[in-house]
């Protein structure tokens, strides 16, 4: 019986560090979050916009962890769909428990409802916000997750220190400015506060390689560029785009 106010407590003083005094509303709303769905501010689970709680897409994965979810599908609805204007909206289906009939999400994304930054990536935005949506039907989150909005101006809590990326020693790279690249990188994980999993799978990504390693240093000194130029001008469409690569380890139903 102890354990949930001491989650409580945990929550409220890292909360109020990161945004400052919160209303009693939002208290309320945290205790009650915290209580019944065991999100974490810690974790990157929930972020406090404008004294509303929001839950984000890593949180939503890591309650469906948690709850032992048996599976999500996720497919393209075609009929409303144009790849050639960059609009795409598709359907997930989040199955809770073995002989669950499922909880259905749709997501969509076009030019019109994400931002600059991640122009060219709607259809992993779309596929981010249906999934949210089906486990917040799935597991009974009434507050919306901060990727359907599509906006998260404000900073989010403390994430684990970045020892994820790999000293640059291959493909003719030199340990000195290897390392010079791999301290800015982790500078700007932890000046923005940004998930060094996701920036790791956004990198690969970027660099077209199978693994980070095989990479070269032009390739991920562009790479530090890019994410740096892109933390400065637009964090809350940077953190949209990296929340789009964060993947369910979930059996996927059939």
């Amino acid at each position: 019986m102890k354990q949930m106010p001491q989650a409580f407590r945990v929550n409220k003083r890292l909360a109020e560090h990161v945004w400052g005094r919160l209303s009693r509303i939002a208290l309320s709303s945290l205790r009650a979050l915290t209580s019944t769905h065991g999100l974490s501010v810690g974790r990157g689970d929930i972020i406090c916009l404008e004294g509303r709680w929001y839950v984000t897409h890593t949180g939503l994965l890591q309650l469906a962890r948690r709850k032992r979810c048996r599976g999500i599908h996720v497919e393209a609805v075609d009929s409303l769909c144009d790849s050639a204007a960059s609009r795409f909206v598709l359907k997930a289906t989040v199955y809770p428990s073995k002989n669950s009939t499922g909880f259905v999400g749709y997501g969509d994304a076009d030019p019109s409802n994400v931002s600059q930054l991640v122009r060219g990536a709607e259809m992993r935005i779309a596929e981010t916000r249906a999934v949210n949506r089906a486990l917040r039907k799935a597991y009974g989150i009434g507050i919306c997750s901060v990727e359907e909005i599509g906006s998260n101006p404000g900073p989010m809590a403390p994430t684990p220190d970045p020892e994820k990326f790999p000293p640059r020693n291959a493909n003719g790279n030199g340990n000195g400015s290897g390392h010079k690249v791999r301290d800015q990188l982790c500078q700007i994980i932890r000046q923005h506060r940004l998930d060094p999993e996701l920036v790791k799978a956004y990198a690969v990504d970027f660099c077209g390689t199978k693994v980070l390693k095989d990479a070269t240093r032009e390739q991920v000194e562009s790479f530090v560029q890019q994410l740096a130029e892109a933390a400065k001008k637009d964090r809350s469409a940077l953190v949209c785009l990296l929340n789009s690569y964060a993947r369910p380890s979930l059996e996927v139903a059939g």
